[in-house]
């Protein structure tokens, strides 16, 4: 980590409040953060009011998650003069997405500041609380930071959270503070924000698809995989903290490798990942369909303790809705898909998330996806009105649908939706499903079982009797009844002894 500028008398001890927003990517992100903070001497505290600095990690995807990002900041700003807080810092993708404008039309943020802002974010938040200006990021396209060839991109110089790429280098491993790691070899810091068992590992960052619906690789740059190395150390360090599942994330997980020169490397990493004490599930989030060959399928059904979860990103079934959208598929071959896994393991679980109201949508094109989600038998189901994002080309298309159409359609799907997985958790009644226990009192215990990922797919309530059952417990129980996406379930150790 470069040295700071600023005079000894001025790295006194803060306080700063890191608030995360939007996905598990971006919990990473906050995690190294937190790590660079610690280790620049910081401390870290759980709530704004608390803190000298707040920085919220915004999110940039849709237009609800920009209200909440900024709603986030206007309410840590409302602290200032209040109590102990002076400043509030915008970053993540809202920041690196909108930059100066943000900071026009946000002026309660004291800065707004970019993923290259990372390497030296405890300096710039020491300018900050020292009555100092940092200038707002100036937004530019990512995917331009990169070669244009995937194989040369490892040898980049840009910055990409959670990679260790860029200008510094962080501590040595042996000269961080207790509760620190690297999170990518040497270079790069994290210090976990909770104590779930569970934990969100980065596999990879950025796109290289064009989805016309979507800007995130504008703002998130060209696809760029770490090395195996280095998550692999980084999962170790997790299972050490108590971690007892890692969630693989990045924007596009069936992509890993191809910068590295092996487009199976997946199937590689799976089983060095197997591998590690302390490890008992792994889990793979944002799997593209038109690229799940049927290697990775089956690693994904067979390897052990990867948990059988298939995250797909559908976004609609339509043919002609998914050429507009410059993705591939279609309503049969997508059902054939789920065919292949559940051929593997029949109690495999499948989530995905759709856009309704897209450009050119027909009657006939929601038809279609109702028909797809009818048949499909999905465990959780996400669906979002189309809304313009800035920069897409979908913006620009003439063929747009009335408002009101696309939230009736939207509302319509969602009710849809919402039947669809209480019958498919309904189905799951006499299963035996393994959970993960996050949660414990006195009555019930709850977490997920192997087809529910973390905070979006439902839960399970364990009855019964719990004696013993502690927080990242992997406990065999026998699902008794649902309530919607939800199950409830009994331990079979209380079902034998109440046989015996």
């Amino acid at each position: 980590m470069p040295e700071s500028t600023l005079p000894e008398d001025a790295r006194a001890t803060h306080k700063v409040a890191l608030i995360t927003l939007g996905c598990a990517r971006n919990d990473v992100d906050s995690e190294e953060l937190a790590g660079r903070l610690a280790a620049d001497g910081f401390e870290l505290v759980d709530e704004a009011e608390d803190a000298e600095i707040a920085v919220v990690n915004t999110c940039g995807f849709v237009d609800a998650a920009k209200k909440d990002s900024i709603d986030t900041l206007l309410a840590a700003s409302d602290l200032k003069g209040q109590g102990r807080t002076k400043a509030v810092v915008a970053v993540g993708c809202l920041a690196e997405r909108y930059g100066k404008q943000l900071a026009d039309e946000l002026p309660e943020a004291d800065a707004v500041l970019g993923f290259d802002s990372y390497q030296d974010i405890g300096d710039r938040l020491r300018t900050i609380l020292g009555g100092g200006h940092v200038e707002a990021h100036t937004p530019s396209d990512r995917r331009l930071l990169l070669p244009l060839t995937p194989v040369e991109r490892q040898a980049g110089g840009s910055s990409v959270p959670g990679h260790g790429h860029g200008r510094d280098a962080a501590p040595k491993i042996s000269d961080l503070p207790d509760g620190l790691a690297p999170a990518s070899g040497p270079r790069t810091l994290r210090r976990r924000l909770g104590d779930g068992p569970s934990a969100p590992l980065k596999l990879a960052s950025g796109c290289d698809r064009r989805c016309s619906f979507c800007a995130i690789p504008s703002f998130r740059g060209a696809f760029l995989s770490r090395r195996p190395s280095d998550i692999l150390a980084e999962a170790r360090w997790l299972a050490e903290q108590g971690v007892r599942e890692v969630v693989l994330v990045s924007e596009n997980s069936t992509s890993y490798g191809k910068d590295l020169g092996d487009l199976r490397l997946l199937e590689t990493l799976l089983p060095e990942l197997s591998a590690i004490d302390g490890l008992d599930w792994i889990r793979v989030s944002y799997l593209q369909p038109a690229e799940l060959r049927p290697s990775l399928v089956t690693a994904l059904a067979t390897t052990p303790k990867v948990v059988p979860y298939f995250d797909l990103s559908f976004q609609h079934s339509a043919p002609g809705v998914l050429r507009r959208m410059r993705r591939f598929g279609d309503t049969d071959r997508f059902l054939e898909l789920l065919a292949s896994i559940r051929e593997l393991v029949p109690q495999a679980g499948a989530r995905s998330n759709f856009i309704v109201g897209f450009p050119g949508e027909t009657d006939e094109d929601y038809a279609e996806l109702e028909r797809f989600l009818t048949e499909a038998r999905l465990d959780a189901i996400g669906v979002f009105g189309y809304s313009d994002e800035d920069g897409t080309e979908a913006a620009g298309f003439a063929d747009k649908l009335d408002q009101d159409l696309i939230d009736e359609r939207a509302a319509a799907l969602a009710d849809l939706a919402e039947d669809l997985v209480a019958q498919r958790a309904a189905e799951r009644i006499g299963e035996k499903v393994r959970v993960l226990v996050e949660e414990v009192s006195e009555d019930y215990a709850e977490g997920r079982a192997a087809h529910q990922g973390p905070e979006v797919d439902g839960s399970v309530r364990l009855t019964g009797a719990l004696a013993g059952i502690r927080v990242g417990d992997l406990v065999d129980a026998v699902v008794l009844d649902s309530e919607g996406v939800d199950l409830v379930a009994e331990p079979v150790a209380a079902q034998a002894a109440e046989l015996g």
